[in-house]
């Protein structure tokens, strides 16, 4: 199959699965109430947390809003089609997925300070620096690259979680993060 149809049916499911699923882009705005059909769920349906699951969900709320620094800070320069479609879906998908996160953590007692911790400058800062700074003629290779190797991360995050993890709502949610993550990465290896 060509390259292109894969990647808009690849596109169409991570959209459709962020419907289905939660998240909002990074930095200091509110969350928008969950759509129908939403994994958010209210805190008391989710069931207790252990430590390990806040630290995964805290840990997937930063990585989450570094992705959407990523695909937005070079929205508007990539060239290939296929992946403005693609990293349109990545940004759709945890945009979702961030807003079920950050509802799913807790504000107030144990693992509060766990979720409050913010992930600005935890080593994708030279790689976003590179993608921003990137001539027109690279800027298609570089987002490759640089989301390819954060979405890897992403990915290997979700796998440990899954063997971990003690909430089944939190571990259903790092086994999606995988598969999403895995594929993506896998469509990103491709040539431009």
């Amino acid at each position: 199959m060509p390259r292109t149809p894969l990647v808009a049916v690849l596109a169409a499911l991570l959209l459709t699965s962020a419907c289905a699923g939660s998240p909002d882009p990074g930095g200091p705005q509110p969350a928008p109430a969950p759509p129908a059909g939403s994994t958010a769920v209210d805190s008391a349906s989710l069931g207790e947390l252990s430590g390990i699951d806040v630290v995964f969900l805290s840990t997937m709320v930063g990585h989450s809003e570094r992705t959407l620094q990523i695909v937005r800070s070079s929205r508007d320069r990539v060239r290939d089609d296929a992946l403005r479609t693609l990293a349109a879906a990545i940004e759709a998908t945890e945009a979702d997925e961030l807003v079920a996160m950050r509802g799913w953590l807790p504000t107030t007692g144990p693992g509060a300070s766990a979720a409050a911790h913010h992930h600005e400058g935890h080593g994708d800062d030279a790689a976003l620096d590179r993608l921003r700074n990137a001539p027109a003629p690279d800027v298609d290779r570089v987002l490759r690259e640089v989301l390819a190797d954060h979405q890897r991360s992403a990915a290997d995050l979700a796998r440990a979680q899954v063997g971990v993890g003690r909430n089944e709502r939190v571990r259903d949610l790092a086994r999606r993060i995988e598969q999403s993550r895995t594929a993506e990465v896998e469509l990103l290896g491709g040539t431009p």
